[in-house]
């Protein structure tokens, strides 16, 4: 294998003068996109960080606006049971008042028909001894026929004194 001098030389003359075309038309032109696209890239790379942190922010966001909410709907529970138990409380006190009046007013309207019994007893019991004593005082005037004669008596002395 022989080495072509010649060749050699057409061959580095050649790539020389398509370098030389290249660098002033050509590699300018390319590597202002390249650089564009460099640029454009970085770019692309911050605005991508940049929506990442915005992401995570807005995620720590929801996450404390999640909590804050959880927490008043904790407190809401805790103030809905205090009120309802409030509320139980109040009505079983209620209730204690409403059944210890109605008790008072039972308490009174049985002494009041127990007064009204003894009384309606008693008048009967007084009607009742009244009858038996007119009946044994019948029965002693009836057998004694002195007594009769003693009225009698009585009356007329009465009767001539006037």
């Amino acid at each position: 294998m022989d080495i072509i001098w010649t060749n050699i030389l057409f061959s580095i003359v050649a790539f020389a003068i398509l370098y030389f075309l290249l660098s002033k038309f050509a590699f300018s032109k390319l590597f202002g996109i390249m650089e564009k696209r460099r640029e454009m890239v970085l770019q692309q790379m911050d605005e991508a960080a940049k929506t990442r942190e915005q992401a995570v922010a807005y995620v720590e966001e929801q996450k404390q606006a999640l909590q804050q909410a959880r927490q008043e709907a904790q407190a809401i529970i805790q103030q809905s049971q205090a009120t309802s138990n409030n509320q139980v409380d109040k009505i079983l006190e209620q209730a204690h008042v409403e059944a210890s009046r109605l008790k008072d007013e039972a308490v009174r309207d049985i002494e009041n028909e127990k007064n009204k019994a003894v009384e309606a007893l008693r008048s009967e019991l007084g009607t009742a001894s009244v009858r038996i004593a007119s009946k044994l005082l019948e029965k002693e005037v009836a057998a004694d026929g002195e007594q009769e004669q003693l009225v009698d008596q009585y009356l007329k002395e009465v009767g001539g004194r006037s």
